[in-house]
C-alpha cells in the first residue's frame, strides 16, 4: 500500500501528466498516418526522452504506444488503408461502415474497443508481472545467462519471412554490442582507431537510423503524393446496450490479445486477425461481418491494443522484448539506467507500480482525446508525404543531437538509415539488430560470469543439481530453436 501511494504521488506531477497528454496526442496523429506506425513514433520521442526526468519519459513511451495502435484504426475505417498493421482486419468492416455513412459511428466502435482491450490488458499486467518478477529473483548470473539466451530466440519469431536472415541481423546487432570498453576488463576494443567508439554506439543513434531515417530514405523512393481526400464529420460511441450484446466477443477479443502479446514475436496485427476471424466464427452477428459489422471492427481493436498490456510483461519482467516495439521501449528504460528483467520489480518497485497507473491513464487519454479530436486527425490525413517526411527527419535529427550535443551521433543515425535501408531492400528485418543490440551486453557479462563463478566450466549452466533453473530454461531454448528451424525448413 505505501508503494501504491508513493507510486500515485509520483504520478502526481504537472511534467507526467504534460508527458501523458503530449504522447497520447502524438501517437494518435503518427499512428493514423498510413505507413508509419508505433515504432517510428516511439523511435521519433526516444531522443527527447534523454532529457526528461524517468517518470514522464516512461509515461510519454507508454502514451505513444497505446495510443498509436488505437490511431492506425482512424485510417482504416476512414480511407481503407490501415495506419499500423494492427489495423488492418479493421478494415474489413470499418470501411464499409464509412462507405454506408457511418463512419463517425465506425470510429466509435473502434475507440471503445480499444479502451476496453487496453484496460483489460493493462489489469493482466499488473496481476502476471510482478509474479514473474518474484520468481526471477532467484537467478543468479548462470540462470540470467540462460534467460537472455532464452530471450535471443525472440528473433525467430519476429522473423516471419526468412528466419536465416533475422539471425544474421541478431548477431549484426551482437556484433555492434562488442564495439567499446570491455564491460568486465574496460579495455577499448573494435573501435577501429575513432575515439568517439571508446564507449561503443549509442543506442539511440542506431534505433533512429535503423527505423527511421531508413523509413524516410525507403518512403523516398517510393511514388509520394497527397492522401485521398477525407470528408468526415465527427464521432459517436454506440449505444451501451449494443456494446452489451457484444460482450463476449469482447472479452474474447481481449483475452486473445493479451495472450498473444505475452507470446514473443506475434504483436498486434496477429492478435487483430485472429480476434476477428473468432468472432466472424462465433459472434453473435456473425453472418453480417464483411458488411460493415461492428462487431468486426469491436474484435479487431480490443485485440490489438490488449496486445499492448501483454507484450509488456516479459518485457519487463524478463527483459524478453516481444516485438519491434518493445524493443525499442527497452531501449528507453535502458537510457534511464533501468534495465528490465530479474531485478527490475525489485529495485524499482514505486516506479513500476506507477508505470502501471500511468497505463490506465494513458488508455483512458486516447479514448477521451480520439473521441474529440477524430475529424483533426482526419484532416491531417491529408498532408502532403513530402512535408510528412521532412518532418520526420527533422525532428529525428534534432532529437538525435540533442541527446548529446555531439555531431557524431548524428552522422552514425545516417549511416545506420543507410545500413537500414540496404537491409529493407534485402528483406532483413530490422528489430532483431536492435533486440541483439540490448541484450549483447547483459548476455557476456552473464556467461564470462557465470564461468567465473564455476571454473571456466560450461557444463554447469546444464547442471540439474546446481542450476536447474539455467537448464529448464536451455532446454526451451532448444525446443523453440528446433521447431523454428523444423517450420523453416518445411516452409522452404
Amino acid at each position: 500500500m505505501e508503494n501504491l501511494f508513493s507510486a500515485v504521488l509520483l504520478l502526481w506531477d504537472p511534467y507526467v501528466l504534460l508527458a501523458l497528454l503530449v504522447g497520447t496526442v502524438f501517437g494518435i496523429v503518427v499512428g493514423a498516418l498510413p505507413g508509419l506506425g508505433s515504432v517510428l513514433a516511439i523511435t521519433i520521442a526516444l531522443p527527447f526522452t534523454y532529457s526528461m526526468e524517468t517518470m514522464p519519459s516512461i509515461a510519454l513511451i507508454l502514451a505513444i504506444y497505446c495510443a498509436s495502435i488505437y490511431g492506425g484504426s482512424v485510417s482504416a475505417i476512414l480511407i481503407n488503408t490501415p495506419g499500423t498493421p494492427a489495423s488492418a482486419a479493421t478494415v474489413l468492416d470499418g470501411f464499409p461502415m464509412t462507405q454506408q455513412g457511418k463512419a463517425d459511428l465506425a470510429l466509435g466502435w473502434a475507440t471503445i474497443g480499444s479502451l476496453l482491450g487496453g484496460l483489460f490488458s493493462a489489469v493482466v499486467l499488473m496481476i502476471m508481472a510482478p509474479q514473474l518478477a518474484d520468481f526471477a529473483l532467484r537467478f543468479g548470473a548462470v540462470e540470467t545467462f540462460s534467460l537472455i539466451a532464452l530471450a535471443l530466440t525472440c528473433i525467430a519469431g519476429v522473423s516471419r519471412d526468412s528466419m536465416i536472415k533475422g539471425l544474421l541481423a541478431g548477431c549484426f546487432g551482437l556484433l555492434l554490442a562488442t564495439v567499446g570498453a570491455d564491460t568486465m576488463s574496460g579495455t577499448v576494443r573494435y573501435n577501429f582507431g575513432v575515439f568517439q567508439l571508446s564507449s561503443g554506439f549509442a543506442l539511440i543513434p542506431v534505433v533512429v537510423g535503423i527505423f527511421a531515417f531508413s523509413e524516410v530514405i525507403s518512403r523516398i523512393g517510393e511514388k509520394i503524393g497527397a492522401s485521398e481526400p477525407v470528408d468526415y464529420a465527427g464521432s459517436r460511441l454506440p449505444k451501451l446496450k449494443e456494446v452489451l450484446q457484444r460482450w463476449k466477443t469482447l472479452l474474447r477479443s481481449s483475452i486473445i490479445g493479451t495472450a498473444i502479446g505475452i507470446m514473443p514475436g506475434t504483436g498486434a496485427a496477429t492478435a487483430s486477425f485472429i480476434a476477428y476471424s473468432d468472432a466472424k466464427r462465433f459472434g453473435r452477428y456473425k453472418e453480417n461481418f464483411g458488411k460493415g459489422e461492428p462487431e468486426g471492427v469491436l474484435a479487431s481493436e480490443s485485440a490489438n491494443n490488449a496486445v499492448t498490456g501483454g507484450a509488456l510483461i516479459p518485457t519487463l519482467a524478463l527483459g524478453i522484448p516481444g516485438d519491434p516495439v518493445t524493443a525499442v521501449m527497452m531501449s528507453a528504460l535502458i537510457i534511464h539506467g533501468i534495465t528490465p528483467g530479474v531485478r527490475l520489480f525489485a529495485d524499482h518497485a514505486v516506479l513500476m507500480n506507477a508505470s502501471f497507473i500511468a497505463l490506465f491513464i494513458a488508455n483512458i487519454l486516447f479514448f477521451i482525446i480520439g473521441i474529440l479530436s477524430a475529424k483533426w486527425v482526419a484532416k491531417i490525413l491529408r498532408m502532403p508525404e513530402p512535408i510528412l517526411l521532412t518532418i520526420v527527419m527533422i525532428l529525428s535529427i534534432v532529437g538525435t543531437y540533442g541527446v548529446s550535443g555531439n555531431i557524431f551521433d548524428v552522422y552514425i543515425s545516417f549511416i545506420f538509415g543507410i545500413v537500414g535501408y540496404a537491409f529493407r531492400l534485402a528483406a532483413v528485418p530490422l528489430a532483431p539488430i536492435v533486440i541483439g543490440l540490448v541484450l549483447g551486453p547483459p548476455f557476456e557479462e552473464s556467461l564470462r560470469q557465470g564461468l567465473l563463478i564455476n571454473d571456466g566450466s560450461f557444463l554447469a549452466f546444464f547442471s540439474l543439481t546446481e542450476h536447474p533453473i539455467s537448464l529448464v530454461l536451455i532446454l526451451i531454448t532448444l525446443v523453440i530453436i528446433t521447431v523454428s528451424t523444423f517450420k523453416e525448413l518445411t516452409k522452404k
